[in-house]
């Protein structure tokens, strides 16, 4: 039995939960999303809760369970609080701006780079860092995935772009010894 799959999931004031022939919509105070529905789960709003069942006991079945209830889980939090993921640009000279839809960073190449916003996705430039914010948690982490990719921290000063949290391990130069 899938212990996640088995909870039922509270639904806060303001959130409407919507199940259709192939989508679960969720709509709330920050937005709108949706969540596609397998075969082998239904899904029971009652009492202001949602229930997640699975038709068999199967492996697949038992897989899809679980899953199912915590992308569900993951829209419902997401239309009421939000997700939001922080960077930090680390270096001398390192900038990152805003300017309408897109990120301008500078991180020491001979050009600044371009990142286009995608819909749904709120940034904020504050300083060295850069707020990603939105309702889809997968759109958020996939966002701030890429914007680090563009100059992922290195071991030696520690320069790039990282996640706030992150610790870099660091690496003793040609003097280190």
């Amino acid at each position: 039995m899938s212990r996640i799959g088995k909870k039922p999931i509270d639904i806060p004031s303001g959130v409407e939960v919507t199940v259709g022939a192939d989508v679960v919509s969720v709509k709330g105070p920050k937005g709108t999303t949706t969540t596609p529905i397998h075969p082998m789960v239904s899904y029971k709003v009652a009492d202001n809760a949602v229930e997640v069942l699975r038709s068999g006991d199967s492996r697949q079945e038992r897989a899809q369970h679980g899953l199912h209830r915590t992308l569900l889980f993951n829209c419902i939090e997401g239309v009421s609080k939000g997700f939001e993921k922080t960077l930090e640009v680390v270096g001398v000279g390192y900038k990152v701006n805003v300017q309408g839809s897109n990120i301008v960073l500078n991180v020491g190449f001979s050009h600044p780079v371009n990142y286009a916003i995608p819909s749904g996705i709120e940034a904020k430039a504050e300083g060295s860092k850069l707020v990603i914010s939105g309702v889809d948690k997968q759109l958020v982490g996939e966002v701030a995935a890429q914007l680090r990719r563009v100059r992922p921290p290195e071991p030696y000063k520690g320069k790039g772009i990282k996640y706030i949290d992150e610790q870099i391990r660091r690496k003793a130069g040609k003097s280190g010894k």
